[in-house]
């Protein structure tokens, strides 16, 4: 074996799966002819108390097959598998996920730099699900990951690794505060970067989405498993986060979506005239140029349109669950026993 695939050769990958026989299907094989090529040590599947055989289906593929001892959730899985696994470069993929073939080499090469303990990558830009939302939520992944610097301020466990002492070092998912599959890879990312870590973002290391988005389930998990835990974790820490799609422009294009549902609702009760809607527009278009022209190089005019009103619903309530959260926040401060002049 020659010195590269040696280095590579520390790499445990780590799947956590519930029913997701037919995710596994696609996603385990890419991962396992890595390891016939010696890119990475082992490929370890967590059965987190399946019942549709995948399990059984990982062995038979050739996967190392562990169960969770119970319903743990992926990040209870990931933390269970981290402790017998026998590298020490820990590189989480999702069961919905497809990593590239050239994966395993992109994330080594991202942890060559000085005290970097974690490498995250993105969805590509070809998402396997076909409908309008699962395309949209996909290609906003890409777009925010891909624009964003390589030095990180967050994590993501869909695709990524973490060195094994730090994360053990970290604690590993924090499954009690997150108890639902949430912002917990969020969290570790930031516990790492205070115990004085890196954590680099490697635009190159890529894979693709299989999962299938619904409106329904996309609002429920955008609002409940990401932007009001999200913004919790934002508040506790005095609000400086800066990364990905919580950058000071995004708020202020949060900030212009909120504007033109106000206009909007206005111009439709009667309190100002269509005039008004647009230099609104310009302002949203000018606002959203970028995001507008990638999605339009992606999928063409019709769908940047679509795209480009969604996100202006998704700044929405993204934007009112941040406002949610500070105002839970200064509620709990004044009903807080310390807070002088009373309050109970």
């Amino acid at each position: 074996m020659d010195s590269t695939a040696a280095d590579a050769v520390r790499i445990s990958v780590i799947m956590p799966v519930y029913n997701g026989l037919d995710f596994i299907e696609r996603s385990l094989p890419p991962l396992l002819a890595m390891r016939e090529r010696g890119e990475v040590l082992e490929v370890i599947v967590v059965d987190d108390g399946s019942d549709d055989g995948s399990d059984r289906r990982a062995a038979e593929m050739g996967a190392r097959v562990m169960p969770s001892g119970g319903r743990l959730g992926p990040g209870g899985a990931r933390n269970r598998a981290a402790e017998l696994a026998l590298g020490d470069l820990l590189w989480f993929v999702d069961a919905d996920v497809v990593a590239h073939d050239d994966a395993a080499l992109q994330l080594r090469a991202g942890f060559s730099g000085e005290r970097v303990v974690a490498v995250f990558g993105s969805y590509d830009d070809r998402p396997a699900a076909q409908n309008f939302f699962s395309q949209y939520k996909n290609l906003v992944h890409h777009y925010y990951h891909q624009r964003a610097g390589t030095e990180a301020y967050t994590f993501w466990s869909g695709c990524g690794a973490v060195r094994r002492d730090a994360f053990l070092a970290a604690g590993g998912f924090d499954v009690e505060r997150f108890k639902y599959p949430s912002i917990e890879d969020i969290d570790l990312g930031h516990r790492l970067l205070q115990a004085g870590g890196r954590v680099v973002l490697r635009h190159d290391f890529q894979c693709t989405h299989l999962k299938e988005w619904r409106f329904l389930n996309l609002l429920h998990t955008e609002v409940f498993r990401r932007a009001i835990p999200w913004s919790r974790l934002i508040v506790a820490e005095g609000g400086r986060a800066h990364d990905l799609n919580v950058s000071v422009e995004e708020r202020l294009r949060a900030a212009i979506a909120l504007l033109a549902a106000v206009c909007l609702a206005a111009v439709l009760a009667g309190l100002a005239g269509p005039a008004l809607l647009l230099p609104v527009l310009l302002l949203v278009i000018g606002g959203n140029l970028d995001i507008g022209s990638f999605f339009l190089r992606c999928r063409g005019a019709w769908f940047a349109c679509r795209a480009l009103l969604f996100h202006q619903v998704y700044y929405l309530y993204s934007g009112g669950a941040f406002a949610w959260v500070v105002g839970e926040h200064l509620l709990q401060r004044w009903r807080s026993p310390g807070r002088t002049g009373g309050g109970r």
